[in-house]
Order: structure tokens, then sequence, then C-alpha cells
């Protein structure tokens, strides 16, 4: 009797070979995207929902789509929005904000740095405001740059950190980009006194928009610095300046900053100085804060990124989102990218959360995994598409932050 030994038949299972984008179907889409913009489009948001939007697109592709969108939104701006800067006040529904403007130095071939500078009062009425807003337009000077003072909307305590400031800074922001020829990547905040309040609060806040903050004599009203990670914080108050703690707080924050960047050296840059002997007014010593702020430039997309919402919620930061009816406050979101890889460290209040890719960060001409708490939420292709590339220049204006891709996973339950 003859005996058989079996015979085990492997069979290996490969994931699928990734797919470069179809090169014609690009070609082809972004033919089709030249005639919607020839078209003049009411409005640029609408071309995400055209089925041309979703093709997938090369690398070169990509990079044309992404030159149309822009030459079609700087066109857009200088179109309706020039009134707005030759004006010098920019509206929010019935709500208005005039500002001063003066250019220092030559231009930069990569264009103007900004300097916002917020002034102090707050509850007080309104002549009291308008004298710190003229205090404040010859308060300081630049080397270089446009430095620019606001006058709040409003005569309240917290004048400039209400809801309504985010829209307002956003889109002057915006406009001065196109009309003005500012560097997105140098954008400056700095404020006194109640001006330092809202440094505080905004400089977090709007972290993605900075490449620097500045505090002086303000007092912080229990915010988070969490999301100042990539932006370098200048904090200066007068150690007699007694009123509503000003001296002890502005110590117990500079503190927090040496501790987050002890934990986090690649962060929270900062310059904290408490002039002893000096009250709220510290003689204008504290404008070393401006030189010092100078040195540094945004970094679009930064390898890690802490948002930390606090107040007005943002749907937004850096090479993060979230769905626009989902952005909240208190909630929290710790992501770092390096190579193919995206790792979120830490979700807290956050259901889907959109990671956004372009070249600076991935090759995106292979797979992409985004991993969470050990396990891996996608792994895949990211395509470059217009409707990202739309989507993500809609409502920002800014070149530095315009993706060609993102990738939607859950996180948590969002509670």
């Amino acid at each position: 009797m003859r005996v058989f030994a079996p015979v085990l038949f492997l069979v290996a299972f490969t994931a699928p070979a990734f797919a470069a984008p179809d090169a014609a179907k690009s070609a082809a889409a972004l033919k089709e995207l030249q005639s919607a913009l020839d078209a003049k489009p009411a409005a640029l948001a609408d071309l995400a929902d055209k089925d041309f939007a979703k093709v997938p697109l090369t690398k070169a592709d990509a990079a044309t789509a992404r030159e149309l969108l822009w030459k079609a939104h700087a066109a857009t701006i200088k179109k309706d929005r020039a009134v707005e800067v030759k004006d010098l006040v920019i509206k929010d529904g019935k709500l208005e904000m005039p500002f001063f403007m003066k250019t220092f130095g030559e231009k930069p071939k990569g264009g103007r740095s900004l300097w916002i500078s917020l002034h102090g009062g707050g509850g007080a009425p309104k002549q009291v405001n308008d004298q710190q807003w003229e205090n404040q337009k010859k308060l300081y000077t630049v080397e270089e740059g446009i430095y620019l003072a606001p006058r709040a909307p409003t005569n309240t305590w917290n004048l400039w950190h209400e809801g309504h400031i985010d829209r307002m800074f956003g889109r002057l922001i915006e406009d001065l980009i196109v009309l003005e020829d500012v560097n997105p990547n140098r954008v400056y905040v700095l404020g006194y006194s109640a001006g330092g309040d809202g440094v505080y609060q905004m400089g977090p806040r709007m972290a993605d928009y900075w490449a620097g903050a500045a505090m002086m004599a303000g007092h912080p009203n229990g915010v988070s610095l969490l999301s100042l990670r990539n932006v370098p914080f200048a904090l200066q108050v007068g150690g007699n300046d007694t009123a509503y703690n000003r001296h002890k707080v502005g110590k117990e924050y500079g503190e927090q900053l040496d501790k987050l960047q002890k934990d986090d050296p690649k962060g929270y840059e900062h310059f904290v100085k408490i002039h002893e002997g000096k009250g709220h007014w510290m003689n204008l010593e504290d404008k070393a804060a401006l030189p010092w702020m100078a040195k540094f430039t945004r970094n679009p997309v930064p390898d890690r990124v802490v948002w930390k919402q606090t107040g007005a919620p943002h749907d937004r930061s850096y090479w993060l989102a979230v769905p626009a009816a989902e952005a909240k406050g208190d909630s929290l979101v710790i992501a770092k990218h390096a190579g193919q890889v995206v790792e979120i460290t830490d979700a807290e209040k956050v259901s889907k959360l959109l990671v956004r890719f372009d070249d600076r960060m991935a090759d995106l001409d292979k797979p992409v995994e985004v991993k969470h708490a050990g396990k891996t939420l996608f792994t895949g292709p990211a395509p470059r598409t217009v409707g990202t590339l739309v989507k993500t220049l809609n409502g920002r204006g800014d070149l530095g932050l315009i993706f060609d891709a993102e990738v939607e996973v859950t996180v948590g339950a969002g509670k």
C-alpha cells in the first residue's frame, strides 16, 4: 500500500500594488479646471464638488492646478476687496475694525512682513480706547515690514478676543497677502495691556497664522498655551505690575513655557522677561521683543502639531482639520508626521479628523499611513485632487496652507 504525503499549497496574499495617477485623466481634469476658471465661477469653493475635482492628479498637474487656483483667488481679492485696504477698514456684519498702516524698509524678495499691534484699554469709554489706539500707532517701529495697528471693533474688556476678531484678522491677513505682497510666513502679532490679553488668547487660537507673538503687560485669563508649540512667544510684564496679579501670573506662564519646552525641545521657543522695578508701563524696554520675533519665520507644515481649542473654535490648524460642524472648544489633537506616516498621539473631544498632505510632507506617489493608539487607521493612497486644493484655499488664502490631499479618519466618540 502506497502512502502519499500530503502536499501543502502556500498561497501568498499581497496588498494590491500602488497605482499612480492616470496621466491622461489627470491632464483632462486640469483642462476642465482651466475651462471652469475661464467661465468665472461665482465662487471658487463651488468647484470642489465638480466631477473633475475628484480625479487624482499627477504631481506636476497638482502644482499647475495650485498655480491656477491661486491666480484666480488673487484676482478675486483684487476685484472685490481692494476697497477694504484702501479705506483702511474691515467689516464683519455690523462691526467695523479701522486700522492704521505704516511701511518700513525695502520689500524683501519673498514679500513684506506684517506686524499686527493691538492697543490697550478694554472695558472703557470709547474715547479711552480711541486714545489707546492713537498711542499704539506710534508705539513701536520695525526695520522692515508693515506695522499695522487696528482699532478694536468694540469697547468690551475682551475687545481683542471675541469671536469676530478671528474672522476679521483672518480676512485682513488674506487681503494683505495679495494686495500688499505680505509673506504669509512672516506675520506677527503683538499687544500691550488689553492688547496683551488679546495676544495671550489669539496667539494659541490662531497659531497657524503666526511667525511669532509678543505679549506685553497683559493677563492670560486662564488660557492654555499648548497650541503655541510652533509659535515663538515673547512674554514681558513689569515686576511691580500688581493689578490682577499680572506680575505673578506672567512669571507662572513663563514657567509653563519653560516646562513645555523641556518636554518638547524642538518646540515652544520663548523669551520671557519680568522687568523688575517697572509697573504697568515698561518704558518701552519691551520693544526688545520685535527684533527677537523677526528672527523667526512660520513653518506651515511643522513635524508636530499641538492643537488645543480655546475660545472661538476653528476647523483647521496647520495640516490638521475637522469637519466644520464638529469644531468644538476644549478639544485636543496632538499629531506628528515623519516620512509616509502620521501618528496621532492624543485626541480628545474629537470624532473625525482630517489629515492633510502634500509633497512637502510625504511622497504622495507612495501610500501613506495614519496611526493612533497603536492602531493603523488608514493606509493607502492619498490622491492629489483639485477638490482638496480648493477646500484648503477657501477661507484662508494662504499659499503655505493649501494642501493637495487629505485623509479622513475616526479617532473617537468626540464627546
